[in-house]
């Protein structure tokens, strides 16, 4: 069965027709830029007009980057703040023609897929997968059950949000090399996020995990297995067509 997933970003909006069986994308994803500033009525505009490019008309999931409870937006650090407290839900329902929509926290979409496709299959214990990007997405898990709208991006790190100093975003408007950003960023937040929860594993996704060979070798001093996502960066899309996926079976 194939169902549509969209994956909001803070740089891009993304989506595709996912083959749910096998956990891949059914056709190559279209995507736009994230309006600037992203605002609830020119996001869902992209939103439609990712969705109206196949044709589609059937169940819709989308990712969203903040805390969603039900349908509704709590927090929105790297778009509008004009989401928060929105009923995304009806809204992109709405725009989109009264098509059913799911929305979901986007790494908690991520994770979804690769603890069912990727680099989570069959893990047990404590899992984190962190998507690096615009900011810091986070998505737990134990014995492979998600604990929804972690946001773990946000924890103070050197008195910042360590979003604000570990994310792909940072290494790029500060013009850090690798090895700065591997070993004296990324690595003292993963440290920190041991330290809190003690995971056996780490999988770094976001656009980044396509270059996880430049980087990942020079972390050291975690004792937790760290892994790239293996879904790269499709798996907010299919993770958000699973979860319409489920809610049409429930």
């Amino acid at each position: 069965m194939n169902v549509f997933g969209v994956d909001i970003g803070g740089s891009g909006i993304k989506g595709a027709p996912v083959d749910l069986e096998r956990g891949e994308l059914a056709e190559p994803r279209h995507k736009v830029l994230t309006p600037h500033p992203a605002t609830p009525d020119g996001v869902a505009g992209c939103v439609v007009e990712v969705v109206e490019n196949f044709g589609w008309t059937g169940p819709v999931g989308v990712t969203f980057p903040g805390v969603v409870t039900g349908s509704v937006i709590r927090t929105a650090a790297n778009v509008d703040k004009g989401w928060i407290d929105m009923d995304a839900g009806k809204l992109l329902r709405d725009r989109l023609g009264g098509l059913e929509v799911t929305i979901l926290n986007d790494a908690d979409a991520a994770g979804i897929a690769e603890m069912t496709f990727g680099a989570g299959r069959g893990r047990k214990g404590t899992v984190i997968l962190l998507t690096l990007g615009t900011g810091i997405g986070s998505a737990l898990f134990v014995d492979g059950r998600l604990v929804p709208n972690t946001e773990l991006g946000h924890l103070e790190l050197k008195g910042h949000d360590a979003e604000k100093r570990a994310s792909t975003k940072a290494k790029e408007d500060e013009d850090l090399s690798w090895e700065h950003w591997a070993t004296r960023r990324l690595q003292k937040y993963l440290a920190h996020v041991e330290m809190l929860f003690s995971p056996e594993l780490f999988i770094i996704g976001g656009g980044v995990s396509r270059k996880a060979d430049k980087f990942l070798p020079l972390i050291e001093d975690i004792r937790a297995e760290i892994v790239p996502a293996e879904l790269e960066n499709n798996a907010g899309i299919v993770g958000a067509a699973m979860a319409a996926g489920r809610r049409l079976q429930s």
